[in-house]
């Protein structure tokens, strides 16, 4: 499908069970599959990213079984070593999945080449890959210095003491560094050298960790203290919360249309950080009702504008973007400049698109100011290979005008049944 034609949509109600977090998904393989013993994993997402990792895992010589349910799988760990030691992985555009890969085949005594799409190859990796190399790591660049494709070696690593890392331009380098150092059996601590963005995903890690096992001390948010240990250990079992960046859509749709409109698989004990996007929806006007795995929304509009910090949640402030253009008055996202290497230049991309809109926009180096149009504009939305961009403006069809989303196929990478998902709340 090149396109997809929406048409305008007054209201928006009704109830979405989320599909699993692509996060926690990638996250709990990799550990599972790390880890002694057999883990049944309950709520995979069933998307493009994670299918990726499924198969890189499955080269490596892990052992995955499909239960009946598509979303329920059975991870036969390897206690810390990977069967296979010489192979080649094609991740797409994967960010959870290339980058934790990276740390831990460093670690795995074998010869790797980790590879993706075309704009894998634009997305840094350097400051993991030097964080990697000062430990005895053997990682070269097949491309341009700095990032992927990469090969990596059985390297001769150095273990115990120290290790430093930039977490300003991602917080997956951290993670990622993280997931792999019990594999070296010593203690380390791990000290950032800069602030780290995006601080609840390596909470998220933590939490992870800990579930297998591997209990990470933390001082505070510049050094982590990683404990000796034999290795990873499975929990048994272990379910995958909804994706809560997936949620940001509905919640803000149930805050633009009226709703109410009601998210199933997060809530008030989710380690997600994009959670927070329902206060955010409040500080705008809505009204927000919270369960243990449940949040529902109602608005009216005109909401509130904002000027808010999005460090702690990039990719739920893609959502915030298009919830301004329903506020009475100028929004400013702040502190979003990991948008630019993320999946597109998202700062561009979500300025050139808001524009069309009939939106007044204005753009800097980590933040984006939008005034609401003063009249409405069908438009064409370019989607850029970026799944969160076709989500989010789909909200666009609230303004009252058609929308035509281009590739709307590029969902696939998280949630491909999101249109579907959307028309049910359409009204």
């Amino acid at each position: 499908m090149e396109y997809l034609d929406l048409a305008p949509v007054a209201r928006m109600a009704g109830t979405v069970r989320l599909p699993g977090s692509k996060s926690i998904s990638n996250r709990t393989l990799l550990l599972a599959a790390l880890a002694r013993g057999t883990t049944k994993v309950a709520g995979l997402l069933d998307a493009d990213d994670v299918l990726r990792m499924l198969e890189a895992l499955r080269t490596l010589g892990v052992r995955i079984e499909s239960g009946e349910d598509s979303r329920d799988w059975v991870v036969h760990g390897v206690g810390g070593s990977f069967g296979v030691k010489r192979a080649r992985l094609f991740l797409g555009n994967a960010g959870t999945a290339l980058r934790p890969l990276t740390a831990v085949l460093a670690f795995s005594g074998g010869e790797y080449e980790l590879s993706g799409v075309a704009r894998m190859h634009e997305r840094p990796i350097g400051d993991l890959v030097d964080a990697l190399r000062t430990l005895g790591a053997e990682i070269g660049y097949l491309g341009n210095e700095g990032f992927p494709p990469l090969a990596i070696g059985r390297g001769n690593l150095r273990l115990g003491g120290s290790v430093a890392i930039r977490g300003g331009v991602s917080s997956q380098f951290v993670s990622s560094l993280l997931l792999a150092l019990p594999l070296g059996g010593s203690a380390m601590t791990v000290d950032i050298a800069d602030e780290l963005i995006s601080k609840p995903y390596v909470e998220m890690t933590l939490n992870l960790m800990a579930r297998f096992g591997v209990a990470v001390e933390r001082e505070d948010w510049h050094r982590l203290h990683v404990p000796s240990t034999h290795g990873y250990v499975s929990p048994g079992s272990i379910a995958v919360e909804g994706d809560a960046s997936s949620a940001s859509y509905f919640l803000a749709a149930g805050a633009i249309g009226g709703g109410p409109v009601r998210v199933e698989g997060v809530g008030r004990d989710s380690i997600q950080g994009d959670v927070r996007f329902a206060d955010t929806l409040a500080a705008m006007g809505a009204v927000i009702e919270r369960g243990v795995d449940w949040i529902e929304v109602r608005g009216t509009r005109p909401l509130r504008p904002i000027d808010a910090d999005f460090n702690r949640m990039p990719d739920a402030a893609m959502t915030a973007a298009i919830a301004a253009l329903f506020a009475a008055g100028t929004s400013t996202l702040r502190n979003i400049g990991s948008w630019r290497v993320k999946e597109t230049d998202r700062i561009a991309a979500m300025a050139a698109e808001l524009a069309k809109l009939g939106a007044e926009v204005a753009a800097g180096p980590d933040w984006l100011s939008i005034a609401p149009p003063a009249r409405w504009l069908p438009a064409t939305i370019d989607t850029y290979d970026d799944h969160r961009i076709a989500m989010c403006f789909s909200l666009a069809a609230l303004g009252g005008v058609p929308v035509r989303i281009n590739d709307p196929q590029c969902v696939r990478k998280t949630f491909p049944q999101y249109f579907d998902a959307f028309r049910a709340l359409a009204r």
